[in-house]
């Protein structure tokens, strides 16, 4: 089985240790700080307990035996098929993790960070390793939501994004490919558009925040956990997709010809969306209900996995 190196011991590292090591992998995972490094066998034996309630890890006593903590980056990569980067999100701190990476990791080992924004154009120029390189960023945690989005820079192997993808998929991961550097990839500039809109229609006093959270969670949200936007319109129009363009374009340019601008995320729209909303979680109540949500998910994946191909 792949080994896989974890930088980083916060709360997406340790998400990215269960994924591997519920699929079989030896995870090796590093931080600078001891006392982080201490905590997180008890952490992630607890996620994999977690997951075994709803049946997606048949053993966690035994897939938590394949993760140890390292003392160095040296010892955590030393025999890594792929390094899992998830340190602090500025472009300085990726590119001295970087440049120890690359001194450090055999030379066949891919070098993978989860950064939300940052293109590993930036991060990796000058490294001699560069053409092995990339983004491999996931969705908040990793171990409940699949999909991983996998960028090169402009030198990145072919082959190494081609072999990351493999490797993502064997351990039960849903890797898609950004064919080229865009701010934000694929995944944070869609959540992008949709958070803009949903700050405008707020903010203008067209819909109450609570209403405009179930008009997700209980519209588009359902219909989006098992088909996304193309096959969502294909089965809206009798004809597919050119018969729904067809209907509607008229009314889509319309609305598109009238976007939200950033300015739904300046304090004065941020203030009357913060006074809609009515209220400030504690940070106990954060915590219950972020535990709540994973245990919500893990249930749906749990589904998801149970059906049928259409």
């Amino acid at each position: 089985m792949p080994s896989a190196a974890i930088v980083g011991a916060g709360l997406i590292g340790r998400s990215w240790a269960v994924v591997f090591a519920r699929a079989g992998w030896t995870v090796r995972l590093t931080d600078p700080s001891a006392e982080a490094l201490a905590a997180t066998p008890g952490l992630i034996r607890e996620a994999l307990d977690d997951l075994h309630t709803y049946g997606l890890v048949d053993n966690p006593a035994e897939a938590a035996t394949r993760v140890a903590v390292a003392a160095s980056l040296g010892e955590a990569v030393a025999e890594a098929d792929l390094v899992q980067e998830n340190g602090p999100e500025t472009i300085e701190a990726k590119r001295a993790i970087f440049a120890d990476l690359d001194r450090c990791a055999p030379p066949r080992t891919i070098l993978a960070s989860s950064t939300s924004f940052i293109p590993a154009s930036q991060f990796s120029d000058g490294l001699p390793g560069r053409a092995r390189c990339m983004v491999g960023h996931p969705v908040n945690p990793p171990h409940l939501v699949p999909v991983v989005e996998l960028c090169g820079a402009p030198w990145t192997a072919p082959e190494v994004i081609a072999r990351a993808r493999e490797l993502y998929a064997s351990a039960g991961q849903a890797p898609i490919t950004a064919n080229r550097e865009i701010l934000g990839f694929v995944l944070n500039r869609l959540q992008g558009a949709l958070l803009a809109e949903a700050f405008r229609l707020v903010g203008e006093g067209i819909v109450s925040p609570q209403d405009l959270d179930v008009t997700l969670k209980d519209g588009l949200g359902l219909r989006w956990s098992f088909m996304g936007p193309f096959e969502t319109i294909e089965l809206n129009a009798p004809g597919g997709i050119a018969d729904y363009c067809a209907r509607y374009t008229g009314s889509m340019k319309q609305v598109a010809a009238d976007p939200a601008t950033p300015a739904v995320f300046e304090t004065d729209n941020v203030a009357r969306i913060l006074a809609a909303w009515g209220r400030t979680p504690q940070p106990d109540e954060i915590a219950r209900k972020s535990a709540w949500r994973d245990r919500r998910m893990a249930a749906l994946q749990a589904h998801k996995r149970a059906q049928p191909k259409p």
